[in-house]
């Protein structure tokens, strides 16, 4: 994909309709057309009427190629942007709204590798990125969402909210009253062999972070995709949500 001295940025994208009637996910990696080594990543997990969510979805993705059209990497602050996505795609989904029976609402998450390798991430909701070195987690961002307050709080175990009743009440997202969160993370350098995946909750769900470590780590990323949403499937069960997930790796040039 995108090259710079010294390494390469390596990526893939996956996406499943799951067993859902409508695919309300929608995902992209986008590579800087002027600034090479700069990638933007973007996943929007779609809500409200089986069409709303993906208009939602839709706005996440419009919202983020237009930015990142004007964004010049030297001159440009990479959170700002971030913000910016988030707050005018927040925006249009509520206009949107107002001419559409449907109520429409999106997480998102997205990621933007500079071409001095460090990353700038922000997310809304419970769609995550994950950053690991090797196989190892280093860090994920932290749902928006109404069992990881009860996680948070004590209330119960990480490993119990997966199962609970309300596990998919959202505290923030886009398209909603509320302003949505701005939750930022800045990560100072990525290292040869570093990955991160964004990925939706159709997709998390099935996985610890070590075995999905362990396969962003073994696997080239198209291939990893594949076996992350395939194994995603068969976990489901027929009972699968949409799914979507978009993978960077940091290589070395060979």
């Amino acid at each position: 994909m995108s090259t710079s001295p010294g390494y390469r940025l390596s990526a893939a994208t996956g996406i499943h309709r799951g067993d859902r009637a409508y695919q309300q996910d929608q995902v992209e990696i986008l590579a800087h057309h002027r600034v090479p080594g700069c990638a933007l990543a973007v996943l929007a997990d779609g809500m409200g009427g089986k069409s709303g969510g993906r208009k939602a979805a839709d706005q996440v993705i419009l919202t983020a190629r237009q930015l990142f059209e004007r964004h010049g990497a030297n001159q440009d602050d990479p959170a700002e942007l971030l913000k910016q996505l988030v707050l005018e795609a927040h925006l249009m989904i509520k206009l949107t709204a107002i001419t559409a029976e449907e109520e429409p609402h999106s997480t998102v998450t997205a990621y933007l590798i500079s071409p001095s390798r460090q990353c700038d991430i922000i997310h809304a909701g419970d769609s995550r990125v994950y950053h690991f070195r090797g196989p190892d987690l280093v860090k994920r961002t932290v749902d928006h969402s109404f069992v990881q307050r009860l996680v948070d709080e004590g209330q119960i175990a990480e490993e119990e909210a997966n199962n609970h009743p309300q596990s998919n009440l959202l505290t923030g997202c886009l398209g909603t009253f509320q302003d949505p969160p701005l939750t930022l993370h800045h990560i100072d350098r990525l290292e040869i062999g570093d990955s991160l995946l964004a990925c939706s909750d159709g997709l998390w769900h099935y996985f610890t972070p070590k075995e999905l470590g362990a396969i962003v780590h073994t696997l080239p990323p198209r291939e990893a995709s594949e076996m992350l949403v395939s194994k995603a499937r068969q976990r489901a069960r027929g009972a699968g949500d949409n799914l979507s997930l978009a993978l960077v790796r940091i290589e070395a040039l060979s």
